[in-house]
């Protein structure tokens, strides 16, 4: 006789605690070597050596550093997906910062790659997967953090990679094609006088999408005291672009919840010569598609201004972002329930209202299928910012592997039938071939 899901869940949950030193030294030590995005070469190494340790097999090197690990279940009706990512961003001046590339991990990623490394504890140590009538396939997924434009390109250009993006990558692949459903969930500073919260976890929430973009002016060279009138400034150029672009802030409107923040990548390349090669990257963020192309094409023609100002040549890249995010409330709620379980309804919250700010390519993957990205504690400070640190592993790695098991289970358990109802009620917007089509932009 099948056991039922809340036998199945305390089965997870006890073997995610007996690994909880492991878990906990596995995200611990991601967390003191980050790396960037299609870089993450030493973390994807972490997690295999732990997979190995478990006796998972799995595919790794997928999307360059991705790692794919599948579990099957007494039958295939629905495929869940499990997602944590691996890389870090850049903030030099944070306490863990690597030495060399600046690079941190102030967004909590190492604790999602804990998290999901808790999930295969959970399903490699009991015989769960014995009564689900699906299957769960934990991915570790590199280059969440839209960072670094001008490299990716050039991957993108050299061949390796067909989208910026992990996630988006996974999709260009071919990885999310039998899967039916995706969750994960992402580590929020919840703890410390700076930001404590009587909330430890939340069940998802939908963020802005957006396109990147690369400004390149060219100039020309010439003596900077003796003769900058044999030159073309390209940094001028670039000044006059920023302004421009700046000009543009008070005609995007309120609910359209537009964010553009640019930097500068090169400014020149020495200080008594005329800049004749200067580069910046920026995003536009925007709450739907619409939005995000009205504000691009008004970013686009202020940078243009800067250059034609001066004389320079002005080459402007837009590359495809992430989309805005959607909400799927029935994935939502099933998460939800467990959270409450795990940490008490007065800790727990459903998913916000408010669209965030901030973008994430978990949002293309709920393109095209079912998925949800829940927010657990753990952390406090600021993210992406020197302040930001671990308070509570318990928090940010073992409930988060809870969460996302107990959540698996609620869907496959019983014959699937949870899965099954919200993969046929669930209907996303795009297809695929939509997707890669009119967001990717890529030929199929």
């Amino acid at each position: 006789m099948a056991r039922s899901a809340e036998e199945l869940k305390k089965l997870a949950i006890a073997a995610i605690d007996r690994h909880a030193d492991e878990i906990k030294a596995l995200g611990d030590s991601i967390y003191s070597e980050p790396e960037l995005g299609y870089k993450e070469f030493k973390t994807a190494a972490k997690f295999t050596s732990f997979l190995d340790r478990l006796g998972v097999s799995y595919k790794d090197k997928v999307g360059i550093t991705g790692v794919i690990a599948p579990f099957k279940g007494k039958e295939s009706k629905v495929r869940v997906a499990i997602m944590g990512e691996l890389d870090a961003v850049v903030v030099p001046g944070h306490v863990a910062a690597d030495p060399v590339t600046g690079a941190a991990h102030c967004c909590g990623h190492h604790a999602m790659i804990a998290g999901i490394a808790g999930v295969a504890c959970a399903l490699a140590d009991t015989d769960i997967m014995n009564d689900l009538s699906g299957d769960v396939v934990v991915m570790a997924v590199p280059a969440e953090e839209y960072v670094e434009i001008e490299y990716r390109n050039q991957l993108k250009n050299e061949g390796k990679i067909s989208l910026l993006g992990g996630k988006q990558e996974f999709i260009a692949l071919g990885v999310m094609d039998d899967i039916d459903m995706m969750i994960m969930q992402h580590t929020m500073a919840t703890e410390g006088e700076e930001t404590y919260s009587p909330i430890k976890a939340r069940s998802g929430g939908v963020g802005n999408g957006m396109v990147g973009k690369l400004i390149q002016y060219k100039g020309k060279e010439a003596h900077a005291g003796g003769a900058p009138h044999m030159g073309i400034n390209a940094l001028n150029a670039a000044e006059i672009g920023l302004m421009a672009m700046h000009a543009q802030r008070e005609t995007f409107k309120d609910e359209d919840h537009i964010r553009v923040h640019p930097i500068m990548t090169k400014g020149g390349d020495l200080v008594n010569v005329i800049p004749a090669d200067v580069r910046l990257e920026t995003y536009v963020r925007g709450a739907s598609a619409q939005a995000i192309l009205d504000a691009s094409a008004k970013v686009t023609r202020a940078f243009e201004a800067g250059g034609m100002a001066v004389g320079a040549e002005t080459i402007i890249t837009d590359i495809p972002g992430y989309m805005p995010g959607i909400s799927y409330p029935e994935l939502e709620d099933v998460i939800y329930k467990n959270l409450v379980m795990l940490v008490g309804e007065e800790h727990a919250a459903p998913a916000s209202a408010e669209r965030g700010g901030g973008s994430s390519d978990c949002a293309d993957i709920q393109a095209i299928m079912p998925a949800v990205q829940a927010n657990i504690g753990g952390a406090s400070g600021t993210f992406h910012g020197e302040s930001y640190r671990m308070v509570d592993s318990d928090l940010a790695y073992l409930v988060a592997a809870k969460a996302l098991a107990c959540t698996a289970i609620d869907l496959l358990a019983g014959g699937a039938q949870k899965g099954l109802h919200i993969k046929e009620t669930c209907k996303p917007p795009m297809t695929k071939e939509q997707y890669l089509r009119e967001w990717g932009k890529l030929d199929i």
